[in-house]
């Protein structure tokens, strides 16, 4: 038996950060990964992504030359194995820098296995057994596998395999209507393959406002790609052209076939092969870690950090969980979970920033609320740009003066949405936004120009 200060289980966003601080704090730490360090952010999630994205945007911006005055001769073409190539060398990239990082750390034993409890301050790594008074659980998720008619006699792909790909498909079909899919479905639609995306719900991403919800709908509708919607009884089958997905929906064909599938309908956590039960640990219904305000189990001395706990699903949540366990471990501060602000971005083009509550959501107080929106037809930074599609929409307590949360669809909505988050964690109100001056031109110029247009709702 090996004895250690603490254990950290995943070297993914959290876990190597925790491990920083601790050993910097003279404390042993055995940080154990199974697979890949970096997690599903370095790996298969945000940097591989976005990279692509990248990608796909300059393909896109290259068919628009003719709109800007510049002239290109011959069609664009995209070289899917160089794009694979790229985003292949900046995940290396990131991996080994994490892998540097953690070799610098004094005290920081790295151990590459699978971690099972066998207590609740005991975890096997193959042959040994490692024992420490904390535990920190960073096991991230994976791709969720719905229960579809027909799945099991039709491929499919998921987030990871689809980075994988190093041809563009003919056809792809998207089952999953939310962030992952759809960033997948513009991406490949500007690479240059047919593209048909599935939904059950009524709209697109339906945690967002339906006016939000509509306004993406179009962007992508306007790129060619096919929308289905209330798309309710999904079955897959094979056929000729690799796969068919049929649906009842109220409009569109029963059945479209494809080349290729792929299937983003949520993720699940990565905690069915841990043993928690050994240690006492207690997760809900879906596998998440149950967690208090402090991200601290049912456990004495065992917390659950990052996408395992349920109460996000970012990096950048994952790594506020880190700083909300150092701060209260190590600072003696008395940092909580419900004190962050929620925010995220989806990177279809133009990206959507959101913070807060949406409008619906803030209807379901029954508080008197301001609600604010502006076209991205009448934002100059956008104009100039020639991206004008989108809009910008901000929810406030009309008594309060509190903002309550915001959505910026459009060109830079992913940078210009801080403002508001700023705004919100430090409690400030919408007439001190207001008199704020902001630089011409950007997009984040007109949030002023929002708040003060507000109507009561």
């Amino acid at each position: 038996m090996k004895t250690f200060d603490a254990i950290i289980i995943g070297a993914g966003q959290a876990g190597p950060p925790l491990a920083g601080r601790l050993t910097d704090a003279g404390r042993t730490v055995a940080l154990v990964e199974r697979k890949l360090l970096g997690g599903t952010c370095v790996n298969v999630g945000c940097m591989p992504t976005k990279t692509q994205v990248a990608s796909a945007y300059a393909a896109h911006l290259a068919r628009r030359a003719a709109d800007y005055g510049v002239v290109l001769d011959g069609p664009v073409r995209v070289d899917m194995a160089k794009v694979k190539a790229r985003s292949d060398t900046v995940v290396r990239n990131a991996r080994n820098g994490v892998a540097r990082w953690l070799a610098g750390m004094k005290g920081l034993s790295l151990l590459e296995g699978h971690a099972r409890f066998e207590g609740p301050d005991r975890v096997r790594v193959g042959d040994e057994i490692l024992e420490a008074k904390h535990v920190f659980i960073n096991v991230g998720t994976r791709p969720a596998v719905p229960d579809l008619p027909g799945l099991d006699r039709v491929p499919f792909l998921n987030n990871r395999t689809m980075l994988e790909l190093d041809r563009v498909p003919e056809h792809l079909l998207v089952v999953g209507g939310s962030y992952i899919g759809l960033e997948f479905a513009q991406m490949h639609r500007r690479f240059g393959a047919r593209v048909t995306v599935f939904e059950r719900a009524p709209h697109l991403i339906a945690r967002e406002d339906p006016d939000v919800s509509e306004a993406i709908r179009g962007i992508l509708e306007a790129e060619g790609i096919a929308v289905r919607t209330a798309a309710e009884c999904i079955r897959l089958e094979p056929h000729a052209d690799g796969a068919a997905v049929s649906v009842d929906c109220t409009v569109g064909p029963p059945t479209v076939s494809g080349s290729h599938v792929l299937l983003a309908i949520g993720r699940r956590p990565n905690t069915d092969d841990l043993r928690l039960d050994l240690a006492g640990v207690h997760t809900d219904a879906r596998g998440y870690v149950t967690v208090d305000d402090t991200l601290a189990t049912n456990v004495p001395g065992v917390w659950a950090l990052g996408d395992c706990n349920g109460r996000g699903a970012f990096t950048h949540t994952s790594w506020n969980d880190y700083e909300i366990v150092a701060a209260n471990l190590l600072d003696r501060a008395e940092r909580r979970l419900s004190q962050r602000v929620p925010a995220y971005a989806l990177y279809v083009d133009p990206p959507l920033g959101r913070v807060g509550m949406t409008e619906t959501q803030a209807r379901a107080t029954g508080r008197p609320l301001l609600v604010g929106t502006r076209p991205m037809t009448r934002v100059g930074r956008a104009v100039e740009k020639g991206e004008t599609q989108g809009l910008m929409k901000i929810v406030a307590d009309r008594e309060t003066r509190k903002i309550l949360g915001a959505a910026i669809l459009g060109t830079g909505g992913d940078e210009a949405i801080h403002g508001l988050v700023d705004a919100m964690s430090a409690g400030i109100d919408v007439d001190a936004m207001i008199r704020a001056v902001p630089i011409h031109p950007t997009v984040s110029e007109l949030i002023p120009t929002v708040l003060g247009e507000m109507k009561p709702v």
